[in-house]
């Protein structure tokens, strides 16, 4: 007895030293204490509602339902669980039943044998390989969900960029309409001076030209704006001869500076970080799978069998089989694969601080980037407002016979690209907003009502 207590412990030792184990997996470097700037308005897991456009948020939800790409990532979600199960299947034991009939000639007593066989095997897992194994694509499966929750924040962000995109554009062809009409009214005045012979003929060209020029410009945002409706109706899982005519509103304004919280709390908040994560997990988990396939394997076999002659299978043989499966000579391919899973997790490792950096750089980026735009448009509109107030004189001047045409046709130039720039520059600064909230952004729950199973 005292062999056998004295065998067991030895043993333990042996399988607990052996077993490979989790390694300490930490960031390369020290994540920064604080953002550059803080709020105290904490964001929504749907970003979106902050704009506080109920179209809008309607077309999100139907893109979030409807939109293939999604879908597509939702079913490599269902394959990567469906792979956890198979993993996790090698846990247990299997059960095999094998049956055979024979039928012997008419003239024999008994002219029907039946035999019945029963087959069970299991593989003790010594080293935590299959454990290892399970675990690695647990955590590929945890990544592919980081995949997931990824790919419907660029859904979500996209369908917002697009849908304020084409509210500028529609407020650019509103804003041409205006010019244009603006631009008449100066033809016609300055060919009412013409016929008085108080100016050139090359004013009324030049005016024309300005006209068409406009009228060009528009029928490019009329393209656009089409363009933008097929964009939505195709992010929404719809043919684009499909998509609705939206009709035009302002642009809203800024919602106020989300909380960005702390860097640490966005490693653990956005999908790409857990993603690169647990594929690091995964990655190491890997390096003890090929670790313990040096070790021996150990499984055990029963088996059952009977036939029947007559009787009910009165005559039963069964025994157990213990197999021991030792690497002895492979070339080096063992370890070769060790090394192998060794550079992968290294790669990992790299990666995911890749990511992470990159994470904060896109909060800061995204900060700096809407800031300096509000600070961009109070100049555009104080220049709008001096070059109005510059047109307004100049063409006071020219009625009188004081300027020239030429600098009323530059101030008037100067004060329509102005006004179309001002409106370009509130779309860039609402994209910056949503660059941030895209930054900022976790997870979210997202019912799948039209996907089966």
């Amino acid at each position: 007895m005292l062999y056998v207590r004295l065998f067991l412990l030895i043993w333990a030792v042996f399988v607990f030293g052996c077993s490979p184990r989790s390694a300490n997996l930490t960031l390369p470097f020290e994540p920064p204490k604080a953002f550059s700037s803080h709020a105290s308005h904490a964001p929504s897991e749907r970003w979106w509602t902050a704009f506080g456009d109920a179209r809008m948020d309607s077309l999100v939800n139907r893109a979030l339902q409807s939109n293939f790409n999604l879908e597509t990532a939702w079913h490599r979600l269902r394959s990567a669980q469906a792979v956890v199960d198979r993993e996790g299947a090698g846990r247990f034991p299997t059960l095999e039943v094998s049956g055979r009939g024979e039928v012997q000639r008419p003239d024999s007593e008994n002219n029907a044998q039946i035999r019945l066989g029963i087959t069970s095997e299991y593989e003790i897992d010594l080293w935590g390989r299959i454990r290892s194994g399970v675990d690695a694509a647990r955590y590929r499966m945890r990544a592919t969900e980081a995949d997931y929750q990824t790919a419907a924040l660029s859904l979500s962000a996209e369908v917002v960029r697009t849908y304020f995109q084409l509210i500028e554009a529609q407020s650019q062809h509103e804003l041409f309409e205006h010019q244009i009409e603006t631009n008449q009214q100066v033809l016609s005045l300055i060919r009412a001076r013409f016929g008085s012979g108080q100016i050139r003929s090359v004013d009324i060209l030049r005016q024309r030209q300005l006209i068409e020029s406009t009228r060009e410009q528009q029928i490019a945002t009329e393209s656009r704006i089409e363009v933008l409706e097929h964009q939505l109706a195709v992010l929404s899982g719809y043919a684009p001869q499909d998509g609705i005519v939206y009709t035009h509103h302002a642009l809203p304004d800024l919602p106020p500076l989300p909380d960005t919280g702390l860097p640490v709390e966005l490693i653990q908040r956005r999908p790409d970080v857990k993603r690169a994560y647990n594929l690091l997990l995964a990655a190491d988990r890997d390096v003890a799978v090929a670790i313990s396939n040096r070790y021996p394997r150990l499984s055990l076999t029963a088996l059952a069998s009977g036939d029947d002659r007559g009787g009910l299978f009165k005559d039963w043989v069964g025994n157990l089989i213990g197999n021991l499966l030792l690497p002895v000579i492979d070339g080096g391919e063992r370890g070769a694969e060790i090394k192998r899973n060794q550079a992968n997790k290294s790669a990992q490792l790299s990666a995911y601080g890749q990511t992470v950096l990159t994470a904060f750089a896109e909060v800061e980026n995204a900060l700096v980037q809407e800031q300096k735009q509000v600070e961009r448009i109070a100049s555009l509109e104080a220049q709008v407002a001096l070059v109005r107030q510059t047109y307004d004189q100049l063409r006071l001047e020219y009625l009188n016979g004081i300027s020239d045409y030429l600098d009323v046709l530059t101030a008037l130039t100067n004060e329509q690209r102005l006004r179309r720039g001002l409106i370009s520059a509130k779309l860039d600064l609402l994209e910056f907003r949503i660059a941030l909230y895209r930054a900022l952004a976790g997870g979210f729950e997202i019912a799948r009502n039209n996907i089966n199973g």
